[in-house]
């Protein structure tokens, strides 16, 4: 496997650099407000404001044709607003946003991760601005939200068990990551690579935790095909290239099916990882306004309802409806998501697991 990973050290001395240079805010030490900032409300005034600005530029990781879709769904109904989408990898996104304020580029207006340790590193190195949209703060649970109103989870999703139904009967399909193991497998599967990829190395973390490095350590020995993308492992059990993927965003998997694809989504008894994908404002931000309203209509039940039926995902937003044709969160056993653990071990994990895969 070629490329680089991302070391998020460097990403915080980057910046590190770019708060001594544009004096954001008050160092991590001060005191952290007792409460959110008052939730921000889609006013005619701040569609004026927006309007004015024109423009929009959004960083994120999401797939590009749901990024399209919710960008084209904000400008039909604020069209003197043009979204400017920048889609890439969640990693890679960090990296970028570190180099453009080292640099003192102020690009970015608002930004969508599928990491999110990411946030924690921006929010504490004083980027990001204090912004609560109206429905955050009426309809989402305080653990899909910062408590100080700086970011919240405008995704969620799950990295699941793929298997090709035209290769694996149902009652052969493994039923948790312990049949992974089973040698019958070798050389069967396909997984991403937590160093490319913020779902994956969210996923890694909470099997690491809860199932023990030993359990990768026997995963190694099976053979596997790494691959980048946390969508990447879906698209090599569809094509039939490997029979069963280890991880990936089920999102994927459900916009598949919908096409009538013959890939099963198989939920690990020892519990499935749950990803969140926050969103934030930047406080530098081009458009300030135009951030705001973007920020806020994402977060809306109207957006929130399209990503759901458009990309496959889940929403916290307490009144949007689960899809009909897929088992509802609530019945699901998850593992827990620890993005200040993520933070901190993102880099010893990359080095781990590369170790181990040989990759």
């Amino acid at each position: 496997m070629s490329g680089q990973f991302f070391d998020r050290r460097d990403a915080m001395r980057l910046g590190g650099a770019a708060i001594a240079g544009a004096a954001l805010t008050p160092p991590l030490s001060m005191p952290a407000r007792a409460a959110p900032p008052p939730p921000t409300a889609i006013t005619p005034e701040l569609v004026a404001a927006a309007s004015k600005e024109g423009k929009v530029v959004y960083y994120t990781s999401v797939e590009l044709s749901l990024a399209e879709r919710i960008a084209k769904a904000f400008e039909m109904k604020y069209p003197a607003i043009k979204v400017k989408v920048e889609r890439t990898g969640a990693e890679r996104v960090f990296q970028r946003i570190g180099q453009e304020y080292a640099s003192k580029i102020y690009a970015v207006d608002t930004v969508n991760s599928s990491d999110a340790a990411h946030f924690i590193v921006w929010k504490r190195d004083g980027l990001l601005d204090a912004v609560e949209p109206e429905d955050v703060a009426k309809h989402y649970p305080p653990a899909y939200k910062d408590p100080d109103g700086t970011y919240a989870a405008w995704r969620v999703f799950l990295s699941v068990i793929t298997y090709n139904k035209t290769m694996v009967k149902p009652e052969d399909a493994p039923k948790s990551f312990a049949d992974l193991l089973d040698p019958k497998w070798a050389g069967k599967l396909v997984k991403a690579h937590p160093g490319y990829s913020g779902t994956i190395m969210t996923a890694t973390h909470q099997m690491a935790r809860d199932m023990g490095w030993g359990y990768f350590e026997r995963l190694a020995k099976q053979k596997i095909m790494q691959v980048q993308s946390a969508v990447d492992p879906m698209k090599k059990v569809l094509l039939g290239e490997r029979p069963v993927g280890v991880d990936g965003g089920d999102y994927s998997v459900f916009v598949e099916q919908d096409k009538g694809a013959p890939i099963e989504i198989v939920y690990p008894s020892e519990g499935t990882p749950l990803i969140t994908g926050p969103s934030a404002v930047f406080k530098r931000a081009p458009n300030p306004n135009a951030a705001k309203l973007f920020y806020c209509w994402s977060f809306t039940q109207e957006a929130q309802q399209l990503a759901v039926d458009i990309g496959g995902l889940r929403s916290a937003h307490a009144l949007v409806k689960e899809r009909a044709n897929r088992k509802p969160l609530s019945q699901i056993k998850t593992m827990k998501e620890d993005a200040a653990e993520v933070e901190k071990t993102a880099d010893q994990i990359k080095t781990r697991y590369a170790a181990l895969f040989k990759v």
